[in-house]
């Protein structure tokens, strides 16, 4: 050491390093995810479209593009409109892709999407009928009905393509007869093999309200095919039974 540096004062015994800032939960299990092949592949896409990943869109779009499209006409009943509410359901994906948490299954995220954007526009909808009822505009009345059989495969459930003809024209419209909430929970629970309580997360309500919208939903079915069908429980999507 040279004559003129002075020497550097020994750390004092008592002193602490500062200790490192605990890790974020959510990054924690952001990066447990995008470490492993997690079972929930759409909650790993959106983590990596977090990261950057703009592929990652991609897949989403292509794993889940035809249960959307299903829902969407189900939960709405409208088929001219399901095109442009799948395309809605990914752009608010997409525009959700920093505030997205990996709370609970993905799919359970995107169907409440997919519910929250059908129930605006059926409510909307319904407001622009009830605005122009005494002049309505050319074909708007084939919109809120399933008159005309579905075509289209990829919008057709089992139950109708095994039920087929007559009694599966009128079973859809019965359904798109029902309230929105209680067509939503049926959808999800005959359609889908959803449980009360994935239900009940889409919804946002609870198992009990869930079990009681599937019964009254299966009591206003029977009470609208009752003048085409003969009276019997198999003429709608049993209730499941309560579980404790």
């Amino acid at each position: 050491m040279s004559s003129g540096e002075r020497p550097t004062p020994p750390a004092a015994s008592g002193a602490q390093r500062p200790e490192p800032e605990a890790p974020n939960p959510v990054d924690r299990v952001r990066d447990s995810m995008l470490r492993s092949e997690t079972p929930d592949p759409g909650a790993r896409w959106m983590l990596e479209l977090q990261a950057g990943d703009p592929s990652a869109f991609d897949r989403i779009v292509q794993e889940y593009q035809h249960v959307v499209h299903n829902l969407a006409y189900r939960f709405t009943g409208q088929r001219d409109a399901t095109e442009d509410l799948a395309q809605e359901v990914f752009l608010r994906v997409y525009r959700a892709k920093d505030r997205y948490r990996p709370e609970a299954r993905f799919q359970t995220w995107l169907f409440r999407v997919v519910y929250n954007l059908c129930i605006n526009e059926t409510r909307a909808r319904k407001l622009r009928r009830m605005r122009s009822i005494e002049a309505p505009a050319p074909g708007e009345e084939h919109d809120a009905t399933l008159r005309e059989s579905v075509a289209d495969e990829q919008l057709q459930s089992p139950l109708d393509r095994l039920t087929g003809g007559e009694t599966a024209r009128r079973l859809r419209e019965a359904m798109a007869g029902l309230p929105p909430q209680q067509r939503a929970a049926l959808t999800l629970y005959q359609y889908r093999g959803m449980s009360l309580r994935e239900i009940a997360d889409v919804l946002e309500t609870t198992d009990k309200a869930v079990k009681s919208l599937l019964a009254r939903a299966r009591e206003n079915l029977r009470e609208k095919l009752a003048p085409y069908v003969q009276p019997s429980p198999e003429n709608a999507p049993a209730v499941p039974k309560e579980t404790r």
